[in-house]
């Protein structure tokens, strides 16, 4: 059976961030490839500040290109908004019986896990890695027993980071893949 790891996000816009973390899970944790899943709408971030979806799936797409490891999907555009991860996975498991699929989450969001919907089910039926982010316990509970902290190096960029230098008139080139640079800069986005 395939292991597919699911890295869910909004990419707005990707970093080498995004890039170094999903390597390392391509290359340490024991899956087949990483699939990053472009997110429209995370119901608990504010979509006001979200590029336009396909500006950011293409982003992804360029970014990601040469690395036989690494796939992009737009599952979550055909589904209902706002995005919930337990029914991108419905959908996915019903698409590829043949393929596990990892779910990939940060340790701040273990703290919140319970908020998820049908959070139960998620641990139940799916394995979860957890990365380690700064400013988080990192811990996880007794009773999340189908979580997994991976040793994952810290790297601590954020989209946020990145959109708000760009405003500010900073260059950022060297903390996004160079063809995200590239775009970004031609199209003025984020300015």
């Amino acid at each position: 059976m395939k292991k597919t790891a699911l890295f869910f996000g909004s990419f707005n816009p990707v970093h080498i961030g995004h890039l170094a973390l999903g390597n390392y899970i391509a290359e340490f944790a024991d899956v087949d490839e990483v699939r990053f899943i472009v997110s429209p709408h995370n119901p608990l971030k504010d979509e006001s500040e979200l590029s336009d979806d396909y500006v950011r799936l293409e982003m992804l797409r360029w970014s990601l290109s040469d690395y036989p490891k690494f796939s992009v999907s737009d599952i979550e555009f055909s589904l209902p908004k706002p995005s919930f991860t337990c029914q991108t996975l419905s959908a996915l498991s019903e698409q590829e019986p043949d393929t596990q699929f990892i779910l990939v989450i940060g340790g701040d969001n273990v703290d919140i896990f319970h908020k998820w919907k049908n959070y139960e089910w998620i641990m139940e039926n799916y394995p979860i890695l957890v990365y380690p982010r700064l400013g988080a316990s990192n811990q996880i509970p007794d009773n999340y027993s189908n979580m997994t902290l991976i040793n994952a190096p810290i790297i601590e960029i954020s989209s946020t980071f990145v959109r708000q230098s760009i405003q500010a008139g900073k260059d950022v080139r060297f903390f996004l893949p160079e063809t995200v640079y590239k775009m970004i800069m031609e199209r003025r986005l984020y300015f």
